[in-house]
């Protein structure tokens, strides 16, 4: 029997305030399988952790339809970057949670199973967990002590806006690409670790919406039917069903929501 991997103790959060300067137009907003990223980014949270998922927009910035239970915090200030977002999100889910995992809106590729690999890193008496994986340090794809907003804002006023000024002051642990794959979920579900490619430009993104939709198994009539899905509304309309509230829905041995934009990923077994 295979064990449903926990979700952590945790807070996800997402910032959603970039100018999206490279791309055009806002990635908050940018269409994936007929949801956003910025939907799918906040829900795949809400899937890994077990603590709050809040949204960090911009002042006055607009925001595409969140999936339930998730909120949105504002930055107090507009054009700092993402140490202030950084900030807001720590401060708003501190009482609730002693760590979060903090990422872009802008990676499609995000899998639950990098989000836990990262936030199990995080030992007692360090402050976040820092992945250096295909080459970069991610710190738009890392763990943080919820602690740690009250430092960040005095980094902010004193004009350090740069999240590599933060790892100077606090204990940072680094996972390179082999200790990221150490973990034996990951190294299945995830083995090339897409989960910290983002998308920065039309190009970028033109190239992710075109990649194959993940690989699932959807369980219907007692019989598995192996498909591609992004969402569990194409799950259901794959095997001929439609969504609706009285339909029972499982993923992964979980009774969910039928919610038509929930987000799937490589790996997901759904029963209908």
């Amino acid at each position: 029997m295979t064990l449903r991997p926990e979700r952590p103790a945790a807070a996800g959060v997402v910032l959603a305030g970039g100018r999206s300067s490279r791309m055009g137009r806002p990635k908050a907003w940018l269409e994936w399988h007929g949801s956003t990223l910025l939907h799918r980014a906040a829900a795949v949270l809400a899937r890994s952790v077990a603590g709050p998922v809040v949204v960090v927009a911009a002042p006055g910035q607009e925001l595409p339809p969140l999936p339930p239970d998730v909120s949105v915090v504002e930055d107090p200030v507009e054009g700092l970057g993402p140490m202030q977002g950084l900030a807001a999100g720590l401060a708003a889910v501190a009482d609730r949670a002693g760590a979060a995992f903090v990422c872009s809106t802008d990676m499609p590729f995000l899998h639950p199973a990098f989000v836990r690999r990262v936030l199990r890193a995080l030992p007692p008496g360090a402050d976040v967990v820092l992945p250096v994986a295909r080459g970069f340090r991610q710190p738009l794809a890392a763990a943080y002590r919820t602690s740690l907003a009250r430092l960040v804002d005095d980094l902010l006023a004193e004009g350090d806006l740069r999240p590599g000024m933060l790892f100077k002051h606090c204990e940072v642990v680094q996972l390179d690409d082999g200790q990221l794959l150490a973990d034996a979920e990951l190294a299945r579900l995830d083995p090339a670790l897409e989960s910290v490619v983002n998308v920065n430009s039309p190009d970028d993104y033109a190239v992710a919406r075109e990649r194959p939709r993940p690989e699932i198994v959807v369980e219907h009539d007692r019989r598995p039917h192996r498909v591609r899905a992004a969402t569990l509304g194409a799950a259901a309309t794959a095997v001929g069903l439609g969504l609706h509230r009285g339909v029972v829905v499982t993923l992964n041995g979980d009774r969910v929501a039928p919610d038509e934009w929930l987000p799937l990923v490589t790996g997901d077994t759904v029963t209908f």
